[in-house]
């Protein structure tokens, strides 16, 4: 009896102990299965991380072809030449083309392969500007021409401005006109400007023309009115070439555009220099190209450079 009892104890015993070794084998072969999905997870938090690939296509983006930035842009940056007696646009066919400053924010904003161009006043955290030739986009860099990009904000009339349109162009031109000018980050045109004085004119003011001129006419028109209560405003934001073509038909009293006046347009028209601004180069807040020279980005807008990787 004795000998059965000791006998079924210690088989007890075997069974228990194999049956620990077998749970501790098959906790042992378990862990391994956990180890490749932490691996996994940190390879994909990389890739989250550095995923730009530079040999993907360039998204060429530009103002659409009654844009005065896009005019003097294109005119800075050899995009547009002359053949002959004719200027040629040589924008590469199939870049993007947009009717409005915040349009092509967005654009390059939400593609992180996407360049284009936008005042240097509407530059914001929504992108990023290159530098051009190794000088960043800064108003100081525009003053003291550093920074080669820029262009002048005009105010165009035709023939004999009223006393209402002559007064308001007095106040853009004014100590306070000015100021409103550098605090929207754009430079000031006039040196010495004069206090203005309010004039209790009323009347109407119609004005048309560039959508990155549009901004700080906003501003103006709200500082003049807050002056003379009894002035009001119609204003048309469609390019500066619309701009220039309703004041010279008469159909706006003032046109604002954001490029120089060509020879014919000049002989029309008079032109007051509301502001310098700069032209700036902007990238998606991913892209690690910081830095482009003028004669790539000719070449990026031309098709000649077509992906990241070809930026030298």
């Amino acid at each position: 009896m004795k000998a059965k009892k000791i006998l079924s104890i210690v088989s007890t015993v075997l069974v228990m102990s194999m049956a620990f070794v077998g749970c501790a084998k098959n906790e042992t072969q378990a862990q391994p299965a956990s180890q490749p999905a932490a691996e996994q997870s940190s390879v994909k938090q990389t890739e989250t991380i550095s995923d730009f690939d530079s040999e993907n296509a360039i998204t060429v983006v530009a103002r659409d072809a009654a844009s005065g930035t896009r005019g003097a842009f294109h005119e800075l940056m050899k995009i547009k030449v002359k053949e002959g007696d004719t200027e040629v646009d040589k924008l590469v066919t199939g870049a993007l083309e947009f009717d409005g400053t915040d349009k092509v924010i967005t654009a390059v904003e939400g593609d992180k392969y996407g360049i284009g161009y936008v005042s240097l006043g509407s530059v914001s955290e929504r992108i990023v500007a290159a530098s051009v030739d190794g000088v960043e986009a800064t108003i100081e860099n525009v003053k003291s021409g550093k920074y080669a990009v820029a262009r002048p904000f005009l105010l165009v009339t035709k023939g004999t401005e009223s006393d209402l349109v002559k007064d308001f162009i007095s106040f853009t031109e004014s100590v306070q006109g000015q100021k409103l000018v550098e605090e929207k980050h754009y430079i000031a045109s006039v040196e010495g400007p004069a206090e203005y004085k309010t004039s209790g004119l009323s009347g109407t003011i119609k004005v048309a023309g560039s959508t990155s001129v549009t901004p700080l006419m906003e501003k103006l028109q709200e500082a003049y009115k807050e002056l003379n209560p009894n002035v009001t405003f119609e204003m048309q934001s469609n390019g500066s070439s619309q701009g220039i073509k309703s004041a010279i038909d008469g159909s706006y009293d003032i046109g604002m555009s954001s490029r120089e006046l060509k020879d014919d347009e000049k002989s029309q028209l008079n032109e007051h220099i509301l502001a310098i601004d700069g032209i700036a180069v902007i990238l998606n807040k991913e892209n690690p190209v910081t830095d482009i020279s003028s004669e790539n980005i000719t070449k990026i807008y031309t098709g000649e450079i077509t992906k990241w990787s070809e930026i030298k």
